[in-house]
């Protein structure tokens, strides 16, 4: 693999890496780590941390996917491997 491909690989497993990151802190942090502090402000009449592991998470990860799938293209464009 020349230079060109290893650079694309490692740019996509940084991206990949900051994702999973964000997966993580969003379902592990918030739903369960933070949820004492996080139940301290209330939206809706709700606990935050009850929300967020219930309908907060969901929104998060949809944002999630859609800014992984510009971030992505992006770099398919920067190394030139995108499709047209």
């Amino acid at each position: 693999m020349d230079k060109s491909g290893e650079a694309y690989w490692f740019a996509v497993l940084k991206l990949l890496g900051w994702v999973l990151g964000a997966w993580f802190v969003v379902s592990y942090g918030f739903g369960i780590l933070f949820v004492e502090a996080l139940n301290n402000i209330h939206v809706g009449g709700y606990p935050l941390g009850f929300w967020f592991a219930h309908q907060g998470s969901m929104y998060a990860f949809v944002a999630i996917i859609f800014i992984y799938a510009k971030l992505m293209g992006n770099l398919d464009k920067k190394f030139n491997v995108h499709e047209e």
